[in-house]
């Protein structure tokens, strides 16, 4: 470990352990975890895949909370450069999200639970909005990981089978391929020093209340590299093969989440499929839509306000623009927001002018105090048609004894002339974000996960 991940390891810790408190062991889950409140109707408790309550269990996670949040905030640069390629470069590109050694196609950090096949198994599927491929590791996978959640065994189940190559279903797939006298449909996915390959399936999954009974997925058989994933994916994408869109006539295209804050480890987040106990009152702004890229969020961001003042960013580093994929994202999978350089200087430079403190860096972080008597101003995130104003617990990481801040945003890497600006789960934490593909529309609600 570096000294900078040293560093950025002490600062993270508090962001997860309640305020005093010591960082808690979450090898395996604790006799004093809360129970998680049952899934209901069309509503799925989402929770956090590496806290001492994991429901990954023993042998999934990191070494610590510090230890995973310094690890995930420097694989997000990799996830940044993931988005940006697929924006820019179309969707026939056939690479699944794979950098720094581990998997980013879930990057799980929340986790729903689901059952598939019949009779139903247990599953866990990360949760993914940049994503649209379904990946469920599967009995025999050889190369993936082993967890506490058993893959899924297809010859267990009595509704399985297989997509037919010459199926519609295996065109859509990426990479499609049928072996020589093979009648199953099968596809494959790379990056780097990693393959993925998977049989196109269908079998009956139920979410909370509900049943998809033809649903179509990935059946994980061989990984290669360093890149295989440890459950399963659900992806919250708009491409063909989506979650999302096989679903279309059961949630309407429609869903909303609100992510847990990572400040607190007795708090659940909640995943509403469908139109039904959505906000009635919430702020919107037009959904845009990428054909390069149809299954990336894209929103019109114009503007951002540090205090009452709305920073000097330049037009071009916020307008959304399909042929280069330029613009700005909402995504799940990304920790921390990162801005292109133009935008987060001036965010940054204006939050340093407010604090007036000396200035100090600390491992992927640029704009430090330290001192207890950090004044943080507001920062409102500004949309068309509505603007997100976003509290201290959004912007700031504080260091485990309070002496240390740090604004939680980044630039791009250095060097690296990237164009996606990217929402990231951080800044929407207690939040109801509303995806409302029909309608056109992104919401934000103020909203405080439900602490169980």
């Amino acid at each position: 470990m570096t000294g900078a991940t040293r560093m950025l390891s002490v600062l993270l810790l508090v962001v997860v352990v309640a305020a005093g408190g010591a960082a808690a062991s979450h090898s395996s889950p604790s006799s004093s975890c809360p129970a998680t409140p049952p899934d209901a109707g069309n509503t799925l408790q989402v929770s956090h895949a590496f806290g001492p309550c994991s429901p990954l269990g023993p042998g999934t996670t990191a070494p610590s909370w510090a230890g995973f949040l310094a690890d995930q905030a420097s694989r997000d640069a990799s996830r940044l450069l993931y988005l940006d390629s697929l924006a820019a470069r179309g969707k026939a590109r056939a690479y699944a999200p794979i950098a720094s050694g581990r998997q980013l196609l879930q990057t799980p950090t929340y986790v729903v639970r689901a059952r598939l096949g019949t009779p139903p198994q247990q599953l866990l599927l990360a949760v993914d909005t940049s994503n649209d491929a379904a990946w469920i590791p599967c009995a025999g996978c050889a190369g993936c990981p082993t967890s506490s959640a058993p893959p899924f065994d297809p010859a267990a189940s009595t509704s399985y089978r297989s997509v037919p190559c010459g199926s519609p279903l295996c065109a859509q797939a990426p990479n499609a391929a049928c072996p020589p006298g093979g009648k199953a449909c099968g596809f494959s996915l790379t990056y780097a020093d990693s393959s993925l390959q998977a049989a196109l399936s269908q079998d009956s999954l139920a979410v909370a209340g509900d049943a998809v009974k033809t649903y179509t997925f990935g059946c994980l058989q061989k990984a290669t590299g360093t890149a295989a994933p440890p459950q399963g994916l659900l992806g919250l994408g708009r491409g063909p093969l989506s979650f999302l869109s096989q679903t279309r006539d059961m949630y309407q295209g429609t869903f909303s989440y609100c992510l847990p804050s990572f400040k607190s480890l007795n708090f659940s987040g909640t995943l509403r499929l469908g139109r039904n106990g959505q906000p009635p009152r919430i702020k919107t702004t037009p959904l845009l839509a990428n054909p390069h890229r149809s299954s990336l969020y894209y929103v019109n961001m114009t503007g951002i306000r540090v205090g009452r003042k709305v920073v000097p960013i330049p037009p071009p580093a916020l307008a959304f623009d399909p042929a280069t994929g330029a613009g700005t994202v909402l995504d799940s999978g990304t920790m921390f927001t990162r801005l292109v350089a133009p935008a987060y200087v001036a965010v940054r430079d204006e939050v340093r002018r407010r604090v007036g403190a000396p200035v100090s860096s600390l491992g992927g972080f640029d704009t430090c105090f330290n001192t207890t008597a950090v004044a943080w101003p507001p920062v409102t995130l500004l949309f068309d048609g509505m603007q997100v104003t976003l509290p201290e617990e959004n912007v700031v990481i504080h260091s485990t004894y309070g002496t240390i801040s740090c604004l939680a945003m980044a630039a791009a890497p250095d060097g690296v002339n990237t164009v996606l600006n990217v929402i990231a789960s951080m800044q929407q934490q207690n939040h109801r974000v509303l995806f409302d593909v029909p309608n056109g529309r992104v919401g934000f609600a103020r909203e405080r996960c439900t602490a169980v």
